[in-house]
């Protein structure tokens, strides 16, 4: 078996920008593993409020090549005990589970016991702007898409979601506060929410402020974001949100973030899959969790001037199965 890995950059069409960075190109680091002259791949973004970059995972992936050359055996089981959750462990999982399926003949989604997949529309990210051109690009996206997802964090935000609530009044909205909230200003704002019909808002408070949300007034579903990675972090968030975004970076590939899935949902949480950075062979294994996620979003390929061959497309918003010689 034999491992390689490299860094791509792949530009975007205009910057991102959320409540804590704004990202000028996607960074990823994208896996092979050969075995018998099979080549499965995957690809990972890390996760950056982490300090997992780019280089961090290829450090991280040079050890696992290195050892793999002096003979070291290697499987998904295997795995988890080498590389600690983020993005270098989701890179090689995702390669492990699409180097499974081309050498036995089976599907990813058939080996995870899933029916065949099913379409699914996934939200689509507004990033922070002003009220004007946020609501602007709502206007043109609303006449596209039928789900629009709100990069929120900052004294303009109510502004942000009137003015998109105006351009957009039949789209599903959700929205993303990525830790720039306080608990005051979330039970101030979530009653105006409600009458707008956001569905839900994402990580209102900082990592580790959990617990006041037990004092959460509102209507709006939350969701963990960056509080939950995967299922060591289940007791922070259960009680205090309504849905987990379940993401393969931060669980460290598929093979944790179906087992979060589960767990999550038997603890009684609500799921949402979402995504880093990256192109359509990192939102490919992403597919199969999906397939049991009440709110998608695994749009971040669109933001790309290019996407990989072989892309989902993302039609009208919907991701529609890929072929086989894209993943899995």
């Amino acid at each position: 078996m034999r491992l390689t890995a490299r860094e791509r950059i792949h530009a975007l069409i205009e910057p991102f920008v959320i409540a804590r960075k704004t990202y000028d190109e996607a960074l990823v680091v994208e896996v092979e593993i050969e075995a018998e002259g099979v080549i499965g791949r995957g690809e990972a973004a890390g996760v950056d409020y982490r300090g997992d970059t780019p280089d961090r995972m290829l450090l991280q992936l040079r050890d696992l090549s290195e050892w793999l050359d002096r003979g070291g055996t290697l499987d998904r089981v295997l795995l988890a005990t080498r590389l600690p959750p983020g993005g270098a462990r989701n890179a090689v999982d995702c390669a492990l589970w699409d180097l499974e399926a081309k050498r036995s003949g089976v599907s990813a989604a058939a080996r995870a016991g899933l029916a065949p997949l099913r379409a699914v529309e996934t939200f689509v990210t507004l990033g922070m702007d002003s009220p004007a051109a946020m609501g602007a690009k709502a206007a043109r996206w609303a006449e596209r898409y039928g789900a629009l997802k709100v990069k929120l964090g900052d004294a303009d935000d109510m502004a942000r979601l009137d003015a998109i609530r105006s351009a957009a009044p039949r789209a599903r909205l959700i929205a993303d506060a990525n830790q720039g909230w306080t608990l005051a200003q979330l039970n101030d704002r979530a009653p105006r929410m409600a009458r707008m019909g956001v569905e839900l808002l994402e990580q209102p408070l900082p990592v580790g402020r959990d617990d006041e949300l037990l004092d959460y007034r509102g209507a709006v579903p939350l969701c963990a974001d960056e509080s939950l990675d995967d299922r060591a972090d289940l007791d922070r968030v259960v009680g205090r949100y309504a849905f987990c975004n379940i993401k393969l970076d931060k669980a460290g590939g598929l093979t944790e973030a179906l087992a979060l899935a589960k767990a999550a949902r038997e603890r009684g949480l609500r799921l949402m899959v979402g995504c880093m950075e990256g192109t359509s062979l990192g939102i490919a294994p992403a597919l199969l969790l999906a397939q049991g996620c009440e709110i998608v979003d695994l749009d971040c390929p669109m933001q790309l001037v290019r996407d990989v061959d072989g892309g989902f497309g993302y039609r009208d918003g919907w991701l529609r199965p890929n072929g086989p010689d894209l993943w899995g």
